[in-house]
């Protein structure tokens, strides 16, 4: 039997949002304790599916004067135990998808926190306009959480992180009331940019529920390559030139070694090898152009690179299916990976100048502490970000494999500290890197975040032990039984 205060919140809830929209059947409520891995589950007293900002903030009032944590919850895609929930209550806001608006002239799209990505991006595309931000989760996604976590993906080289493209927000507090600043300006001084203080907040300061966004100017022609190289110094040094001559129409450089690339052509279905023969590295290479020569500007810088003796092979996508199917070997890595195995994972950057560096030198340490492990390492050269993943060796158990992450967590992150670099790329904190913070964030820089979280939400209510311990919270990596699930 619920305890009668619980019993009462979920009565009001119901009363105001109607029951359909208030979920506490196990079955129902199942589905939004685990995030997309299977790191972590949760548990909650419901789920509540609010229709609008009203609607969040009265459930999120309610949840506040009972003194029950609430979670916001959007595509649920997250990779760090962000969204988990550990009591309290779920507010999903998949009801809240509506695009609001889009102005051309202004070059802005306001939405809703619910809207997939995908349906951001095509309407966008509707107005002849392009909303830049792209997943490997843009048709499941939501554009709350994508904001919420500061999301990157692959465009950030020109376009800059979800940060970048967030001109204005309205937020839910953490006592239900709302902060409306849905303004599309480019210059605002008159006081302390709060837009920011919530962009990649992870739901711990507010729950954003619309947003205005930035667009662009929708490119008249694409290009993309698959190049194959010697080694991840050559491919930067590929990068380097193409950027001092490509500008900002160089829109993409994903890095791709070996080990990674053959993991997809074993598992993808339809998969073919863009490249003939084997290279140390590869690059997927993406220029857009606002006139009509995109092919003809890459294909002649290819020619310069492979002149150069520092590209060995490439090839030139000659229509977007075959585009298409270059991006999908990279956007397939990750959940191929997981046919191979455990897989112990690490969202990380460094400066641009020294992504090789720190690739040679993680790389030996980690085969160095596991002989065997195969290092998956993969990401955005533009930006420094770096997913360097490990693969169990051949044969190995899983479960224990995946019990040396914090030790392979030590080891890397440790050189990304000593690189100046973040332990956190763009998939955030949230549970699974929190207890690593300390370790590496400046303590002052700890301190303020604590400031903002007290000041913002004073009764630890919002997305509670998320990016900073809270009193009760689950340990990021709990012995077995605890109430989050081992990492797999």
């Amino acid at each position: 039997m619920r305890p009668p205060v619980t019993h009462s919140l979920i009565a009001t809830l119901a009363a105001r949002l109607g029951p359909a929209h208030v979920l506490t059947d196990a079955t129902d409520v199942a589905p939004h304790l685990a995030e997309t891995r299977g790191l972590y589950r949760g548990e909650a007293l419901a789920v509540v599916r609010p229709r609008d900002t009203a609607e969040v903030a009265f459930a999120v009032r309610a949840c506040a004067e009972a003194r029950v944590p609430v979670v916001a919850h959007g595509g649920n895609t997250g990779l760090v135990g962000g969204g988990v929930p550990f009591g309290g209550v779920v507010i999903s806001l998949a009801r809240l998808d509506r695009v609001r608006a889009v102005d051309p002239l202004d070059s802005t799209i306001t939405v809703e926190a619910g809207c997939v990505l995908a349906n951001v991006q095509a309407a966008a595309e509707a107005a002849g306009m392009l909303f830049p931000l792209s997943l490997a989760s843009e048709g499941s996604c939501r554009i709350g959480g994508n904001l919420a976590t500061n999301a990157g993906g692959t465009a950030v080289l020109a376009y800059g992180n979800a940060r970048e493209l967030t001109l204005g927000l309205e937020v839910v507090l953490a006592d239900g009331q709302v902060w409306n600043g849905l303004r599309a300006l480019r210059k605002d001084n008159s006081g302390y940019d709060l837009k920011n203080l919530f962009v990649g907040s992870e739901g711990t300061l507010g729950i954003i529920t619309a947003a205005v966004l930035r667009l662009h100017p929708k490119p008249v022609s694409k290009a993309t390559a698959f190049l194959g190289l010697e080694s991840a110094r050559a491919a930067l040094d590929a990068f380097g030139r193409l950027r001092d001559r490509l500008g900002p129409r160089l829109t993409a450089f994903e890095y791709v070694p070996r080990f990674p690339l053959e993991v997809v052509l074993r598992h993808l279905a339809g998969a073919v090898r863009p490249l003939d023969g084997d290279h140390d590295t590869y690059a997927l290479v993406e220029v857009s152009s606002p006139g009509p020569d995109a092919d003809e500007e890459l294909e002649a810088r290819l020619s310069e690179l492979i002149e150069s003796g520092l590209v060995a092979d490439a090839t030139l996508a000659r229509s977007e299916a075959q585009g298409a199917a270059l991006w999908r070997l990279r956007e397939s890595l990750s959940e191929m990976q997981g046919y191979e195995g455990g897989s112990i994972k690490h969202d990380v950057s460094v400066p641009v100048s020294r992504v090789a560096e720190f690739l040679e030198r993680a790389t030996e340490a980690c085969e160095a502490a596991m002989p065997g492990v195969r290092v998956c390492a993969f990401g955005h050269f533009g930006d420094g970000n770096i997913h360097f993943n490990l693969t169990q060796p051949v044969g190995a158990e899983k479960a224990a494999f995946l019990a040396e992450w914090p030790r392979f967590n030590r080891i890397v992150h440790d050189i990304v500290h000593a690189m100046d670099g973040s332990i956190a790329a763009e998939h955030g904190v949230g549970l699974i890197k929190r207890d690593e913070l300390p370790r590496y964030k400046d303590p002052v820089a700890l301190d303020l975040m604590r400031r903002l979280k007290g000041a913002l939400d004073p009764h630890g209510l919002l997305n509670p032990g998320k990016v900073l311990a809270a009193q009760g919270a689950p340990e990021a990596f709990p012995a077995k039984g605890g109430r989050a699930a081992s990492p797999a």
